[in-house]
Formats: C-alpha cells, sequence, structure tokens
C-alpha cells in the first residue's frame, strides 16, 4: 500500500513546532537529524545552521509520519503566508476532531470553524501559529 506522508520546511522553529504536534497527535520522533550531524568536508554547515533540523519525523499512527526540516540560511526564508497547501487529518471521531482542531488552533488563526460540512462530514480549517494550513474532518 502506498503512503503519503507530509513534508514541512520550517525557518529554525521545526522543532518547537514538531513538539507542539506531539502535544496534540501523540506519537514518537522517529528521527532527529540536526545539520551537524551530516556535515563533512563536502557539505560544510555554518555555525547559524548547525543547529537547525536537517530531519525531524513524528510518526502519527501506525503508517503515517509528519516530516520537516528547517531551511538552511543559504537557501532563504520560507514565506509562511504563502503556504497554501494544506494538510489534512481525519480523525475517528467528532470528539478527536474536535480536539485536534482546538489543539491546532492555539495560537493560530481558525479559517472555517469546526461544524457540520454540507458534504456530510464534521469539518474545519486552519492556519496554526507556524504558519501552517490544517483540515480537520469526521466522516458523520
Amino acid at each position: 500500500m502506498t503512503t503519503i506522508n507530509p513534508w514541512i520546511n520550517f525557518n529554525g522553529n521545526a522543532e518547537e513546532a514538531f513538539t507542539f504536534y506531539k502535544t496534540i497527535f501523540g506519537g514518537d520522533f522517529k528521527k532527529i537529524i540536526r545539520f551537524k550531524d551530516i556535515a563533512s568536508p563536502e557539505f560544510q554547515v555554518s555555525d547559524t545552521d548547525a543547529e537547525k533540523i536537517m530531519l525531524i519525523t513524528l510518526l502519527i499512527g501506525t503508517n503515517t509520519m509528519l516530516m520537516a526540516n528547517d531551511v538552511p540560511a543559504f537557501m532563504g526564508k520560507v514565506n509562511e503566508n504563502e503556504n497554501r497547501s494544506k494538510i489534512s487529518v481525519t480523525a475517528e471521531s467528532k470528539e478527536e476532531a474536535s480536539a485536534i482542531f482546538a489543539g491546532l488552533s492555539m495560537g493560530g488563526q481558525v479559517e472555517v470553524p469546526m461544524s457540520d460540512s454540507p458534504w456530510g462530514t464534521y469539518f474545519g480549517m486552519l492556519r496554526d501559529k507556524y504558519g501552517i494550513e490544517w483540515v480537520v474532518e469526521f466522516s458523520l
């Protein structure tokens, strides 16, 4: 079976964001690799980027990973207001959907409050405090 795992770019706060996401989704960090961990004569890492995250993965459920990295300084900043892709979360209950939505929206901006949708789901959209856009849904 094919699995799709979202990968997010951050401006130096990937570890902070993933610690926040772990409080909402649970799960375990499967990998945390910093740029200094992969430094070599062929791949030199600046002091500015040494502690930044090259790869972090959070296992959610049994087959899904949320993945991320910090963008190194030499590549420029990610424009968080232009991140128009959304991560879709399908909950197992209305209560779980509400809890996930409430957690992700703390410090963020609700775009569509959780409510029954015309297409027969319990649905909401938000941008979290890190600029990442989420869709949370439960099929009624």
